[in-house]
């Protein structure tokens, strides 16, 4: 039997027949290895123990994964590549947040007081790894159209993000499309979300560090009022770009830290805030740091306070290719069915997944893990975020569905 005749399963337009179902072992199995990184969360660049683990399950189903030149993350291709129709990626990201674990009730929580997965990185991480030990089977059964690159990036918590690194040591080579999933608070654990266009934001960070004289508070006019010149920039900024950029950008500034002075009577010398930038559209990415910079320094300026800026570009906004967006639709609804998926917002949140679409066209989905029916939603970057972990099963499947059909889609004529 030839490779194209044992692809061509029978099954319904609306609900095509695929391999690929996840065996209960391999559901446990994956729950079991979210489990262990959840309790050995390591930061961006330092994902060693996570990398390793990967690697060895990886290995031990008979496939050569490579890790990346940064020492973290790593690739590695289910099938062999000839060289001729491009590879679709499924993309997860392995690092941790720098917050503490607040989740008390269970055995699995983080082992490290100020590290946690708060992000769901952890499930992202056993989706992709489950979704490739499947396909590796069926690559085995001679039932995978066309092989299929899977990536564990590390650093997406740090600006601009590790995926800058592993593009420029040549993960991309080779791949036509890549897929990716995000864990989703909101979405019931059995549904996904979709989206055809920008489904993130564009996401800077910015540093402003303020100087002056200092002095006595009982003189301020004779001095720079350090404090209050903080003030009117961390309130006035936000209010002087909503008039010079147009509001349908949804440019959004939210300071983390402000810090000026040790005592009550004294005028500080200096004076910090950071905080982030996101917006909606690209176009006013682009633009943003010109404008921010002449903002600033009018604003200092009035009060006599010198400023210094610290602009740091993140990553653009997530733009979902529409093609893409409907192979995730049709996977999804051939294994769960049409009411597993619904519509999904564009959310302010940054993803560096964005940089992989800058080169080769892609999808990112939310993937549902709250438990149909709790009353409590966790927020992502939340100490206390968990998941309903059948989402680990269902994100599988998804990908698997995915996998096979794009590789059906892109088998050669005749």
């Amino acid at each position: 039997m030839s490779r194209e005749s044992q692809t061509a399963l029978p099954g319904t337009p609306d609900r095509p027949e695929l391999p690929g179902k996840i065996p209960d072992h391999l559901r446990a199995e994956l729950i079991e290895f979210r489990r262990d990184l959840h309790m050995h969360p390591e930061l961006g660049h330092q994902e060693f123990r996570t990398t390793a683990a990967i690697k060895a399950r990886l290995e031990k189903a008979g496939l050569r994964p490579r890790v990346l030149k940064s020492g973290t993350g790593l690739v590695c291709d289910v099938g062999t590549w000839d060289g001729g129709r491009p590879m679709l990626a499924l993309r997860a990201d392995i690092d941790a947040l720098p917050i503490p674990d607040a989740k008390t009730h269970v055995a699995y929580r983080s082992t490290f007081p100020d590290r946690a997965h708060a992000c769901g990185h952890d499930v992202h991480t056993a989706v992709v790894l489950g979704a490739g030990l499947v396909l590796a089977d069926l690559d085995r059964q001679g039932l995978l159209p066309r092989p299929v690159r899977l990536l564990f990036q590390p650093a997406e918590e740090v600006l601009p993000g590790g995926a800058t690194d592993a593009i420029a040591s040549g993960v991309l080579d080779g791949v036509g499309r890549m897929i990716a999933v995000h864990c989703d608070p909101r979405v019931d654990a059995g549904k996904i979300g979709l989206r055809t266009g920008p489904i993130t934001s564009a996401c800077d960070r910015l540093e402003i560090s303020l100087a002056g004289p200092g002095g006595h508070t009982a003189r301020p006019h004779l001095t720079t009022d350090l404090v209050t010149a903080a003030a009117r920039v961390a309130v006035d900024l936000p209010a002087v770009l909503s008039r010079r950029m147009d509001a349908r950008s949804g440019m959004s500034i939210t300071w983390g830290r402000i810090e000026a002075g040790h005592a009550c009577n004294v005028i500080p010398m200096h004076a910090e805030l950071s905080g982030t930038i996101r917006c909606l559209d690209i176009n006013a990415w682009h633009e943003a740091p010109d404008q921010i910079h002449a903002a600033i320094d009018e604003i200092a300026g009035m009060h006599r306070a010198k400023s210094e800026i610290t602009y740091v570009r993140g990553v653009p906004p997530v733009v979902n290719d529409p093609v893409v967006t409907e192979l995730l639709r049709e996977a999804m609804a051939a294994r769960l069915g049409k009411e597993s998926i619904e519509d999904t917002e564009q959310s302010l949140g940054g993803e560096d997944f964005s940089w992989y679409l800058e080169h080769v066209p892609g999808a990112m989905a939310r993937l549902g893990v709250h438990t149909p029916g709790a009353s409590s939603k966790r927020d992502l970057h939340r100490g206390d975020f968990d998941v309903d972990e059948s989402a680990i099963g269902v994100g599988v499947e998804f990908f698997t569905a995915a996998a096979l059909l794009d590789g059906r889609r892109s088998r050669p004529a005749g």
